[in-house]
């Protein structure tokens, strides 16, 4: 059990990020286990759908969205930002804690670099809560 990759579901703008990118970083992420959910914005993420992620056996949510104030539908990323903040105080007050969703804003240059690298992070603060909640 303690070998078990951890399990993300990375929610993403399609403006910002395709199919193909999420595809090619499976690869080079070593002890995670990624499943890509396409949105049409990262403002139109739903509570309940994040919520559902982690349900359901995600281990944690990841939003990729726009870069903050280049947002093809002017303010979603915002509000994608403040729904994922939103879910880390439901799951705090739930008793499941926090740090279980991130949101990353990407940059059209380093984007892919800059996904892998929020994806290891949200990654490792995964495994330090599922290692204590083994010890």
């Amino acid at each position: 059990m303690k070998n078990q990759p951890v399990r993300i579901s990375l929610f993403y703008c399609t403006n910002s990020l395709q199919k193909n990118e999420i595809d090619q970083l499976n690869g080079r992420i070593a002890g995670v286990e990624l499943s890509g959910i396409s949105l049409p914005c990262s403002g139109k993420v739903d509570l309940l759908y994040v919520l559902k992620a982690v349900e359901t056996g995600s281990d944690g949510v990841l939003l990729a969205g726009c870069r903050i104030g280049e947002c093809k539908y002017l303010q979603g990323n915002f509000r994608a930002q403040k729904r994922i903040a939103y879910v880390d105080e439901i799951l705090a007050e739930t008793g499941f804690g926090n740090g279980h969703v991130a949101f990353v804003s990407l940059d059209e240059g380093d984007k892919t670099n800059k996904l892998l690298r929020a994806i290891n992070a949200l990654a490792d603060t995964l495994r330090v809560g599922i290692k204590q909640v083994q010890e």
